[in-house]
């Protein structure tokens, strides 16, 4: 009888020193992950099996598998196109129409109830992207950690990678300092009740 594997959904952002991932005009190029952080992203990502995004996040992440010249830029970046490419995807839209990717299917609404039967049957974490959807799964108390890389710079404002409002209590599992500056904090979310 083979071991059951407790299966987790995970909050990944990479965010301003002040909370942002992007700023006021909606630019996150400072957050683009040199080689080193890229790697250490590719490791991380191999445990999920499925993303869940809002439409602009998906929008944003669907070039890893549509535009050829992402993953050609180094090992790094074909590795993770690669991870991209293999994983579920479900996209929750009320606007987009069809899926412009593989292995991508699109929910009208976010179904806390649906995500964690989804939680329940996975054999690997499930990620959830972007931090309005984040928001969703952080209000339903379905987020198990956060891993959250806090780039070298102060962007002033914009959107943020946490929700206004969140209050919960967590447990620093692991950290990691980069040759650029950026930094690695991962986080479990501690039970609550």
């Amino acid at each position: 009888m083979g071991v059951s594997r407790w299966t987790k959904l995970i909050y990944a952002s990479i965010a301003s020193l002040d909370g942002y991932v992007a700023d006021e005009d909606d630019n996150f190029g400072w957050a683009v992950p040199d080689e080193e952080v890229h790697a250490f992203i590719n490791d991380l990502q191999r445990t999920v099996g499925t993303y869940l995004y809002g439409r602009r996040m998906y929008e944003t992440m669907l070039g890893w598998e549509t535009d050829p010249t992402l993953a050609d830029g180094s090992p790094v970046t074909r590795g993770f196109a690669e991870i991209w490419r293999s994983a579920e995807k479900v996209v929750y839209s009320g606007t987009l129409e069809t899926a412009l990717t593989a292995r991508t299917r699109i929910e009208r609404g976010f179904d806390p109830e649906a995500v964690r039967r989804m939680k329940a049957l996975a054999a690997c974490d499930l990620g959830v992207g972007g931090p309005e959807l984040a928001a969703q799964a952080f209000g339903a108390g379905l987020v198990d950690e956060c891993h959250l890389f806090v780039a070298p710079v102060v962007v002033g404002g914009g959107k943020r990678s946490l929700p206004s409002g969140l209050r919960l209590d967590l447990e620093l599992l692991d950290e990691r300092r980069f040759g650029g500056g950026m930094v690695y904090l991962r986080y479990r979310v501690a039970a609550t009740g």
